[in-house]
């Protein structure tokens, strides 16, 4: 068992250590509603049919890259399992931080017996993901704002519009996304976004267009701030990811509303990080099979409005566990919220990733 497992195991799971080899599961996730969604679908059920295993729940996702890049460089790797966006999964597989899986082996068949490489689809961007969820970034705005005089934001390039929109907008401390919106808002076509931001000039072009609003931005950087911030009334419009806008419109009820256009596609899901000890892959595949097949992956569905990863998961999604709402309407995918989108260049991302993010952060600094 390793030294950190004995450490921060908590007191009973010592007390069962007598009669059974008690194990900790450190479980690297992003906080807020999403982790509580991962908690109740997955988490709670794994540890009733596995009283000697503890879940610990870190919610370090937001810095996974440069986490495991630093345990990778001091060989002490403390995390079993990570969840990822698909540009960053990409990035570690690139760099050989994660594992390389086979998806058949670690996760089981759907209910008709469709091989899990065939139902997770699309969602299987490398040979290091482990598909869970689709999601979206997108906007959420207080619908009481006294200043806008009765008018609602109706589509993405609002957010630039501080003269009808006046107040402070939060969008995340990262570039991802953000010079997409603002090209988009420059006037640049969608299927043109990637070519222009593949030049210094696109990517400055962005930035320029971010200026125009720079000082009425609260930066964030994990998922739970923007809901926060919107419920606080300290924002009166801010980006954040869609499960968590519906946790602070339908759960808090809160005077919120989303807007969906130019939602941003994503998908997440599990890495291994590489050079994990072989003594804890046993656990970690048992957690992964558990976790990933048909009945959990639309159980997580019925505490957050993600769209499930596996094609046999989805005719599951029914009603929230505690509202009782159909959560159909509030999905992504949905069709009535799919009148413009962008889908995340994965393998944009994992190129450009760290030069895009050194600019960036050099302009937040200015």
């Amino acid at each position: 068992m390793k030294l950190r497992t004995v450490i921060m195991a908590s007191a009973a799971t010592v007390a069962m250590a007598g009669s059974a080899l008690a194990e900790d599961l450190t479980i690297v996730s992003w906080g807020g509603a999403y982790s509580a969604s991962q908690d109740n679908a997955y988490h709670q059920p794994f540890m009733a049919d596995h009283p000697d295993v503890t879940i610990i729940n870190d919610e370090s996702s937001n810095e996974a890259v440069a986490k495991l890049r630093a345990m990778d460089e001091t060989g002490n790797v403390t995390w079993d399992l990570v969840d990822v966006e698909g540009p960053d999964s990409q990035r570690l597989c690139d760099e050989g931080l994660a594992m390389e899986i086979d998806l058949n082996e670690w996760t089981k068949a759907a209910p008709d017996g469709t091989p899990a490489v065939e139902d997770f689809g699309d969602a299987v961007i490398n040979d290091c993901f482990i598909p869970q969820i689709v999601f979206s970034t997108t906007f959420g705005y207080r619908t009481d704002v006294a200043e806008w005089n009765g008018e609602e934001p109706t589509e993405l390039c609002d957010i630039f519009d501080t003269e009808t929109f006046p107040g402070k907008r939060a969008l995340e401390k990262r570039p991802k996304k953000n010079l997409e919106w603002a090209l988009i808002c420059d006037g640049v076509a969608k299927e043109d976004l990637y070519d222009v931001l593949s030049t210094p000039e696109g990517v400055e072009q962005a930035l320029a267009k971010l200026d125009t609003i720079k000082d009425d931005v609260i930066w964030w950087s994990a998922g739970a701030e923007t809901p926060q911030l919107l419920a606080d009334g300290e924002i009166v419009m801010g980006s954040t990811y869609n499960g968590r806008l519906f946790s602070v419109i339908a759960e808090q009820n809160q005077p919120v509303k989303m807007l969906w256009d130019w939602q941003v596609f994503d998908y997440d899901g599990w890495i291994v990080p590489a050079g994990l000890p072989e003594e804890d892959l046993d656990l970690v595949k048992e957690y992964i099979s558990f976790a990933t097949d048909t009945q959990r992956l639309a159980d997580q569905a019925k505490y957050i409005s993600y769209g499930p990863a596996r094609a046999s998961s989805q005719p599951l999604v029914g009603d929230h566990a505690e509202l009782g709402i159909p959560m159909g309407p509030h999905m992504p995918t949905n069709p009535d919220n799919m009148g413009n989108y962008l889908v995340n260049n994965i393998l944009w991302w994992a190129d450009h990733q760290d030069d895009v993010e050194q600019r960036f952060q050099a302009w937040l600094a200015q």
